[in-house]
């Protein structure tokens, strides 16, 4: 089971290396409480039918939520930063699945309007600004498409260190993995909430759902400890972002007048 230690700091030049610690991580993560039972189910209730939808899983890591899409009757791309985690994500879904190298940071080697939806698995608060990646997965979404992002839940973040940041400002906070026997230094970048709405909207985003989900029902008898902690305090935050679609000349429009 992997634990952060925050009593040990990450050092910088190695920080969310997921390319030395791929198989490990997508082994503890596969079938565990927090992503198999929590994370993964809760973003598949907000994705809904997806039958025939275009899907761009940004972030995708070794594939098991593209997986789980495309067995539901979508068409997913996948992009993510580490080649290991690729490697594995082509290993679980075929030599044709379409899979692209790329940082989210950066444009995204897609055509304007190519997908109906974007989903970002726990991938945002690696991000010190949401504004660029935001204004890229807009792009490469359709009007009237969605994006469907969990993050670390500000709240949980604030929490974490001692003594604790300023709430209102956006901090990082480094700490350890342990995962199978490997360590890990990893770096986040926590937001308070209203800085996160802002995020979306200046994007061009509207926000149609805010979700803090209880875990899977499954989850209580093979993971008593997790199921309660996961019940009773919030661990990650889920947005459900739409790109609106444009109004037409005859939409919304008030006459006056003789003409009226």
């Amino acid at each position: 089971m992997w634990s952060p230690d925050p009593a040990r700091p990450a050092e910088r030049a190695r920080v969310n290396d997921y390319d030395s610690f791929a198989e490990a991580y997508a082994a503890e993560t596969e079938n565990g409480p927090v992503n198999a039972f929590y994370e993964r189910p809760a973003m598949l209730a907000l994705a809904g039918d997806v039958t025939g939808r275009r899907i761009l899983d940004a972030g995708c890591g070794s594939g098991p939520l593209s997986a789980a899409l495309r067995e539901r009757g979508a068409d997913v791309t996948g992009v993510d930063a580490s080649a290991a985690m690729l490697a594995l994500a082509r290993r679980r879904l075929g030599d044709d699945a379409d899979l692209y190298l790329a940082d989210l940071r950066e444009q995204l080697p897609f055509d304007d309007g190519t997908f109906d939806d974007v989903v970002a698995s726990l991938v945002l608060h690696y991000l010190q600004d949401w504004g660029p990646t935001l204004r890229e997965i807009r792009r490469v979404l359709r009007p009237g498409g969605r994006l469907i992002a969990s993050v670390d839940h500000p709240f949980v973040a604030y929490t974490f260190s001692d003594p604790r940041p300023d709430y209102f400002a956006t901090t990082s906070y480094s700490f350890e993995w342990t995962v199978d026997g490997q360590t890990a230094p990893m770096r986040f970048w926590r937001k308070p909430l209203h800085a996160m709405f802002d995020a979306f909207s200046t994007a061009g985003f509207r926000i149609s759902t805010v979700s803090e989900p209880q875990p899977d029902p499954a989850a209580r008898d093979r993971f008593p400890d997790a199921f309660h902690a996961l019940s009773t305090r919030p661990t990650f935050l889920f947005f459900v972002a739409e790109v609106p679609r444009p109004v037409s000349q005859d939409q919304g429009v008030y006459r006056s007048g003789p003409s009226a």
